[in-house]
């Protein structure tokens, strides 16, 4: 909405009705789709202020619709349009009606392994998708995996991803991402390739058991430093999935599984094998009794059904 309570409304089409968030990279809308009728959210990207060229900015924009507007996969957000008009540069994009998973954990408390095994398995398939495209994500983190309704996750904010084979859209010495979730090689100044991304998500997968990324400090520089040489402490709630964790988070890139055979690990090995169905969701509180039927035996209580256990579903 404009300052003067006016509705605004963005290439003659989109109507903005209300701000969802802010981050870095540009401030996210509810908006309606005036001419296919449809809710959609819009992205207004910012431009300007982050010591880049508007130009720099606008091209990274641009990469980032093309890196994923040719995928359809429902782990990745669907991107339908990119447009610019006197007030800025705007990308419009499917509208997930849930939490990203920093909101969730912070409201709901830490995952159980076996849902954020499931969530890892749905992240990898979205990532092999990303990365067959030659695109890179950079910006692996809980914020930006939203959870639908129904306890899928979805990959979204792409707007610092880079196409294999172009130049690197980043100031001169400087490192554009999440500093928590940054592959140390991107703090060398070394090439990213798919490894990069891999690590993102194994501190991803520790911030979901613990609520925060195993290189948190207090300081960026402790944070800068805990990434390049210091080695993660894993999450005391890791069990089982210790082993894929370490090897996500390994310093050598070249060290790290592969997506497939992180997907190996968390499906067929004993990494798995030993995590307990546990749901995300706190348990429901117990019902008191209706007297029971004289010709029906009560139910004894280890045999009532609890939360589900569906790989992925962390309970929106």
């Amino acid at each position: 909405m404009s300052g003067s309570g006016e509705a605004r409304i963005v290439a003659e089409r989109y109507l903005l009705l209300e701000r969802l968030g802010r981050g870095g990279m540009g401030t996210v809308w509810r908006a309606t789709d005036q001419v296919l009728g449809r809710t959609v959210a819009v992205k207004e990207v910012h431009l300007g202020g982050e010591g880049e060229g508007v130009a720099t900015q606008v091209q990274r924009a641009h990469r980032e619709a093309r890196a994923i507007a040719g995928l359809s996969h429902p782990g990745v957000i669907n991107i339908y349009d990119l447009v610019a008009d006197d007030s800025g540069l705007w990308l419009v994009m499917e509208l997930v009606d849930g939490p990203s998973l920093a909101d969730h954990v912070a409201r709901d408390g830490v995952l159980a392994p076996s849902t954020v095994a499931g969530i890892g398995r749905q992240l990898l398939a979205a990532l092999e998708a990303v990365h067959a495209t030659g695109a890179l994500h950079r910006d692996i983190k809980p914020g930006n995996v939203l959870l639908r309704r129904d306890g899928r996750v979805v990959l979204c904010d792409f707007g610092i991803a880079a196409l294999a084979g172009t130049a690197p859209l980043t100031t001169d010495g400087g490192v554009v991402g999440s500093l928590e979730y940054i592959a140390p090689e991107r703090l060398r100044g070394q090439p990213a390739g798919p490894a990069s991304d891999l690590f993102s998500l194994g501190c991803t997968l520790c911030a979901l058991l613990s609520g925060s990324s195993p290189f948190a400090r207090p300081e960026a520089a402790a944070v800068l430093h805990a990434v390049a040489y210091e080695e993660a402490v894993l999450p005391a709630a890791a069990g089982p999935l210790g082993p894929v964790l370490a090897a996500l988070l390994s310093k050598d890139p070249a060290a790290r599984p592969s997506v497939a055979e992180t997907v190996r690990m968390l499906e067929s090995g004993p990494t798995v094998a030993a995590v307990p169905a546990v749901a995300a969701v706190p348990a429901v509180p117990a019902v008191p009794a209706v007297p029971a039927v004289p010709a029906v035996p009560a139910v004894p209580a280890r045999d009532a059904a609890g939360p589900g256990d569906a790989a992925g579903g962390a309970g929106a």
